[in-house]
């Protein structure tokens, strides 16, 4: 039996005030639960499915299908045909703020793209005329590209650039910019992984610290009235509500969006309307979701293509 460490006890103080919760949060992360497999599909899915579905939950997409414990998804040979993408139910929990943005939507930019899921979730609720996947670990990146060709995500471009000279390159130019950003990983626990350090003070701030810089520089990206998602898998206030405060007081143009779907997942932790799923929720190890819109007027600045095509990669 795996005992709780003292900086995750003191995190599930921060998290929770009621003693049974947070017996409840740390149990989940010492004892690492099976989470029910889950699928997007990418091309129309079978009329019969060859998968054992459950019951969806009433805001699921119809193209997100959470199958019966058991099922692997990822062997059966339509996978590699590129029919579906295996995520797990957090990272639809988290992407469900991009239902509510308005339909036509010309160009989407995902600043964190690596390995695909967000991507591939905007590019099939949103169908965008152009998305745009960045990733900036070198290492990384061929599992995005490989993902997206798999999938037939088209009309599609991958590029390798650090936040701020993709902020410098195509300023006011999204109609929705996604930040599934790097954090701490500590849901990775919840799933029975191991993220090292990921509950220690230094890990913490040092992720906020660049999390702020990266959504920072994706805000200049954003078109007037387009909008800004912002995502992880983690459960620090300094990583996730802090983030969302410290965006919004040097972003005034940026208001938070009430996600009606997700209300009862909203935050206790802040007033701004932003949501979490965590994993004593049963549905997966955890996720902080908000979604910010750019209130400014205005047209939104047409891409330099050419510009572009000199950091692309082809897909």
């Amino acid at each position: 039996m795996k005992s709780p460490s003292n900086l995750l006890l003191k995190l599930s103080r921060r998290l929770f005030e009621n003693s049974h919760i947070q017996e409840r949060f740390v149990n989940n992360l010492t004892h690492p639960q099976t989470f029910h497999p889950c699928i997007l599909w990418c091309q129309k899915s079978p009329e019969s499915s060859p998968f054992e579905v459950e019951t969806p939950l009433p805001w699921q997409p119809e193209f997100i299908n959470r199958l019966s414990l058991g099922q692997k998804p990822g062997q059966h040979p339509l996978h590699e045909k590129g029919y579906f993408y295996c995520l797990d139910f957090s990272s639809v929990f988290a992407a469900s703020t991009l239902l509510t943005v308005p339909s036509s939507v010309n160009l989407v930019f995902d600043m964190c793209a690596a390995p695909g899921g967000k991507s591939i979730f905007a590019w099939k609720a949103l169908q965008p005329n152009l998305l745009i996947s960045n990733e900036v670990i070198g290492k990384r990146l061929g599992m995005l590209i490989s993902n997206l060709k798999r999938c037939q995500i088209k009309p599609a471009v991958v590029v390798s650039r650090d936040s701020s000279i993709l902020a410098e390159m195509m300023p006011l130019s999204s109609n929705v910019v996604i930040v599934d950003a790097p954090c701490s990983g500590q849901s990775l626990i919840a799933k029975g992984e191991k993220a090292p350090g990921c509950f220690h003070p230094t890990a913490i701030n040092k992720s906020a610290n660049r999390q702020k810089r990266i959504i920072a520089n994706s805000a200049q990206i954003v078109a007037p009235q387009g909008y800004l998602a912002y995502m992880t898998c983690t459960y620090s206030p300094e990583e996730n509500e802090q983030v969302a405060e410290w965006l919004l007081e040097r972003f005034p143009q940026f208001q938070a969006v009430e996600i009606n779907h997700l209300k009862d997942y909203q935050s206790h932790l802040t007033t701004i309307p932003c949501y979490r799923m965590f994993p004593q929720h049963g549905l997966g190890a955890g996720a902080f979701t908000i979604l910010f819109k750019n209130t400014n007027q205005g047209e939104a600045k047409k891409v330099d293509l050419d510009v572009l095509s000199k950091v692309w990669v082809s897909l």
